[in-house]
C-alpha cells in the first residue's frame, strides 16, 4: 500500500478518534476532509505533498462551512416553551404581593422560595403587582388595581 494513502487514512482515524474522545462535531468534519483527501490520493497517484495539504485545508474549510450552514444553524427553532430556561421571562404576567415596599423605584417580591428585586412605581408593602417584564434578574412591575 502507498505511504500517502496510508498516512491520510491514519490522519482520518486519529481525527475520528479525537471526536469520539471529545465530542463537539469539529474534528468529525476535519476527519471527513482527511478521508476525502485519502480517496483523492488513492484515485490520483503522484500528487505532491503540498497539493495534498492544500486539498486538506480547502476540504476542511468547506466541510466546516457545510456543518455551520446545515447542521448547526438551528438557532431559530420554534418551540412550545420559549421561556424554558429563562426563569424571569416565565414570571411575566403573574400577580404577586410586594414583600418589601417599592421606594424610589425599587422593591422586592417573594415568588416560591426566591426573592426578586422589582422596579416600578412606589407602592407599599403587601400591594399587589403584575410582572410586566424583566431586565436581567430585576423584574419590572406595575400596580394591580
Amino acid at each position: 500500500m502507498r505511504w500517502d494513502v496510508s498516512a491520510w487514512a491514519i490522519v482520518a482515524l486519529l481525527l475520528f478518534g479525537m471526536e469520539v474522545l471529545a465530542p463537539g462535531a469539529f474534528m468529525l468534519w476535519l476527519a471527513f476532509a482527511a478521508s476525502a483527501v485519502m480517496v483523492i490520493v488513492w484515485l490520483v497517484p503522484g500528487l505532491s505533498f503540498l497539493l495534498q495539504a492544500v486539498l486538506f485545508v480547502g476540504l476542511g474549510f468547506v466541510s466546516i462551512l457545510i456543518y455551520r450552514k446545515w447542521f448547526r444553524g438551528n438557532d431559530d427553532v420554534v418551540t412550545d416553551q420559549p421561556a424554558l430556561n429563562r426563569r424571569a421571562a416565565q414570571l411575566i404576567g403573574r400577580v404577586v404581593p410586594l414583600e418589601r415596599a417599592i421606594e424610589r423605584g425599587t422593591g422586592r417580591v417573594q415568588i416560591a422560595d426566591a426573592y426578586w428585586e422589582v422596579r416600578g412605581p412606589d407602592l407599599p408593602t403587601g400591594a399587589s403587582v403584575r410582572i410586566v417584564g424583566a431586565d436581567g434578574m430585576t423584574l419590572n412591575v406595575e400596580a394591580v388595581e
